[in-house]
């Protein structure tokens, strides 16, 4: 197999994955854009060229292509060239074009257990003291994993901002104003900005600890 499609949402866990593939084939890494179809010419034109080592060409985040550009890539897989090598990678495998994904290994990889995806453990977090709400966060080290915690804990303030207004009564366990759901939003806004991952988190946690 001479390409293979990487699936998650981590970017360290993904890179970590093509890393052990370069090892296995011995492979050179080389990372390309692919997104719009002046990429795929390029990398064409890249491709035609004689490899005489193994080398592996990283494209990331192939979802976000359009769908010409991908179907120009296409004839890349279709006729590998000797010692040239794919690794795509992308968050869902139903945002890839069919023919793509079946000319390639398919690897999923599983999301961080720290991913918090529901309200129950939402609501475990919000519980804990500030100083284990900051242990807490000091392990999100990925920017995509870090941006989906604060969606989800900005989804969860306010459903538990509106739950406490309709009802007339505060949460018992957690209680939330609009000035930290402003905080939450300027969090994420930050993390999608490249805003340092550990200082975002633990700034929230210390301004708006309990």
């Amino acid at each position: 197999m001479h390409a293979f499609l990487f699936i998650g949402v981590e970017t360290s866990s993904l890179m970590s994955q093509i890393s052990d593939l370069a090892g296995k084939l011995h492979a050179e890494v080389m990372e390309f854009p692919l997104k719009k179809i002046e990429d795929v010419r390029n990398l064409n034109n890249l491709v035609r060229l004689s490899f005489k080592e193994p080398t592996l060409i990283v494209c990331k985040d192939i979802q976000e292509a359009g769908e010409e550009a991908l179907n120009a890539f296409l004839k890349n897989l279709e006729e590998p060239q000797q010692n040239i090598y794919f690794a795509l990678t992308t968050t869902s495998a139903r945002k890839v074009l069919p023919t793509i994904t079946s000319r390639c290994q398919v690897v999923k990889i599983a999301n961080s257990k720290l991913q918090i995806t529901n309200n129950e453990e939402m609501e475990t977090f919000f519980a804990l003291s500030t100083g284990k709400r900051l242990s807490y966060v000091d392990k999100i080290k990925d920017r995509q994993l870090a941006v989906k915690f604060a969606e989800n804990m900005v989804n969860f303030m306010h459903m538990r901002l509106h739950k406490s207004r309709s009802t007339g009564k505060k949460d018992v366990k957690y209680s939330v104003d609009l000035k930290e759901i402003k905080a939450g939003i300027k969090t994420l806004s930050r993390l999608k900005a490249n805003g340092n991952v550990n200082l975002q988190l633990s700034n929230f946690v210390i301004n708006n600890g309990k």
